[in-house]
């Protein structure tokens, strides 16, 4: 039985709104655009009040075995400065984050199809147990240095705003 768009969109959207609150957990300045024309998903505050655009891609626990870490057809048709993905394999429990630059050299693009210029990316791989018989899935060991338990990766790319400094600023004033 296929899987209802409105669950599928609401999956998303779920993901979106629980990684923003770890964020935000974390002590991130994280603001949620209204409108999602541009693939943003949550802007982080550095700073020097510039800021980063987060686009946030989820796999659901259900999709078919092999598949809980294949993120494909993403429009991304060129490099942006200050943009960051991450992705959640529900499943694995397992989180990616890249820069736009990152992904654009990791992902392949379509070449041709109904999905051509679009990109893909497919952190794990499957295999097959001897003495069960039964698939597991595995992150490839080629993507390591992008997975993350947490956002430290953010604050690590030009001092973010901790929410916990903003309030010690206001405090001392």
């Amino acid at each position: 039985m296929a899987i209802a768009f409105r669950h599928t969109a609401g999956f998303g959207r779920r993901m979106e709104y629980w990684i923003i609150g770890r964020m935000l957990k974390e002590g991130l300045d994280v603001y949620v655009p209204l409108v999602d024309d541009f693939g943003i998903d949550a802007i982080i505050r550095k700073s020097d009040n510039s800021f980063i655009e987060v686009q946030i891609k989820a796999r659901s626990s259900s999709v078919i075995p092999g598949d809980a870490a294949l993120f494909a057809a993403i429009v991304h048709p060129e490099m942006r400065p200050n943009y960051y993905f991450v992705f959640y394999a529900e499943r694995m429990e397992a989180m990616w984050i890249m820069s736009s630059e990152e992904f654009i050299r990791e992902a392949a693009q379509n070449k041709n199809g109904k999905n051509v210029g679009k990109r893909g990316i497919w952190f794990n791989g499957k295999r097959k147990g001897k003495a069960e018989g039964e698939y597991s899935e595995h992150s490839h060991p080629r993507f390591d240095k992008y997975k993350s338990t947490d956002f430290s990766r953010f604050r690590e790319v030009s001092g973010l705003v901790l929410m916990s400094d903003v309030g010690d600023e206001e405090d001392a004033s």
